[in-house]
């Protein structure tokens, strides 16, 4: 389980042009910690996490859609 200060640093590794966003690029250039966020989440892959979190269909995950997918998966404390 992850605190909301971890997923919130993880999601800051991840958001290497610190736009607020995850794209699908930022999950495959750091596939460890693309596992780590599956595992959180409960997705197999990081298309699945796109394809049922990505709340506005831009192609990314922000923070609040992240932080959904883990309160839905119950790894959140």
């Amino acid at each position: 389980m992850t605190t909301e200060q971890e997923l919130q640093s993880l999601f800051n590794t991840l958001d290497r042009d610190q736009d607020g966003k995850i794209s699908i690029n930022d999950l495959f250039l750091s596939p460890g910690l693309s596992a780590i966020i599956s595992s959180e989440t409960n997705t197999s892959s990081t298309q699945e996490l796109l394809v049922n979190y990505d709340s506005d269909f831009d192609g990314s995950i922000t923070f609040e859609e992240l932080k959904k997918a883990v309160e839905k998966a119950n790894n959140l404390n």
